[in-house]
């Protein structure tokens, strides 16, 4: 265990300009994730299956040359367990359900649903770190996941009836709060890239012979484009782009840095437009602008009584 993961961890944290900067690195990589899965499931040549177990088995097997080279110590007694719920999370819950929501749901309607992470992604931390956040920030966070899910449905053409992807979507959600959550806290004893490549490790028993299912039921047609989608959500969304969000994390408080999540469905919108010719009007454009005020708000809120954030038990 590193020696910032147990004296450290029951002071207050501050908020650090360097853990913000780490998450909204994180953040930028994953907006390309529901336009890249669209892309590569959207004509029917790789099915959902393959396009979210396939993608963790990539990024397993870069996660493991990368642990052996370095000669990482693996996790001990239950951070076992907490890995697991790590992979469990954000390495099948959030990939597969997505990946099965966007095979009927537009991009811009998955960004809908999505805008609600960083919300639920504030909450779980607090329960799992007991970070004390004053009603400031909770006010802020609220009125952020409001704005973003206004912004998402206004691009998207209004939330409408439900969709039937839609609890899928909201699975999702909840698969990666609490894998945030969980991964931030365990990044501060194992390291950032660390955890989310022992996570993936894990994941990699119950997720190749999916993938090997998947292989032989539906064998990909993919052209270039979704092979070049499919590479993305490997190498980056399930596997680089982790290094820098749970670092951020780490560096917390992971309810604040979480919020940095709301810029995620207007930076997700702006590359449907671009890579998929899904419509952006000027109204989107001042939503967006309002989405990113409430995350700056939200994220410069000052924190609440003495002793709460980064507190563990």
């Amino acid at each position: 265990m590193k020696a910032d993961s147990s004296a450290t961890l029951s002071k207050p944290v501050p908020l650090s300009q360097a853990g913000l900067w780490w998450g909204l690195l994180g953040v930028a990589a994953f907006s390309l994730t529901v336009p890249f899965t669209r892309i590569a499931v959207q004509g029917g040549g790789m099915s959902p299956l393959f396009a979210g177990a396939g993608r963790a088995v990539v990024a397993a097997a870069l996660a493991a040359a990368a642990l052996a080279v370095t000669r990482q110590r693996p996790p001990r007694g239950v951070q076992w367990v907490r890995v697991a719920v790590v992979a469990g999370g954000v390495v099948a819950g959030f990939p597969l359900l997505t990946s099965f929501a966007l095979t009927t749901a537009p991009a811009s309607h998955g960004a809908v649903v999505i805008a609600l992470l960083p919300a639920a992604t504030a909450v779980t931390a607090v329960l799992r770190a007991h970070e004390r956040r004053p009603a400031s920030f909770w006010l802020a966070a609220s009125v952020g996941a409001v704005a973003a899910v206004g912004f998402a449905s206004l691009q998207g053409g209004g939330l409408g009836r439900p969709h039937g992807s839609d609890l899928l979507l909201f699975g999702a959600v909840l698969a990666a709060a609490i894998g945030y959550a969980e991964g931030g806290l365990l990044a501060r004893e194992l390291g950032a890239w660390q955890t989310v490549s022992w996570a993936l490790v894990v994941s990699a028993p119950p997720m190749l012979p999916a993938a090997a299912a998947s292989l032989v039921r539906h064998p990909p047609t993919g052209g270039p484009a979704e092979w070049a989608a499919f590479a993305y959500l490997g190498v980056v969304s399930m596997f680089l782009g982790f290094f820098a969000w749970y670092r951020g994390l780490a560096i917390g408080p992971m309810a604040r840095v979480g919020q940095v999540q709301l810029v995620q469905p207007v930076m997700t919108i702006g590359w449907a437009a671009l890579l998929l010719g899904e419509p952006l009007t000027w109204p989107t454009v001042l939503g967006g602008v309002a989405v990113v005020a409430c995350a700056a708000s939200a994220v410069r809120t000052r924190r609440g009584r003495p002793g709460g954030a980064g507190k563990t038990r």
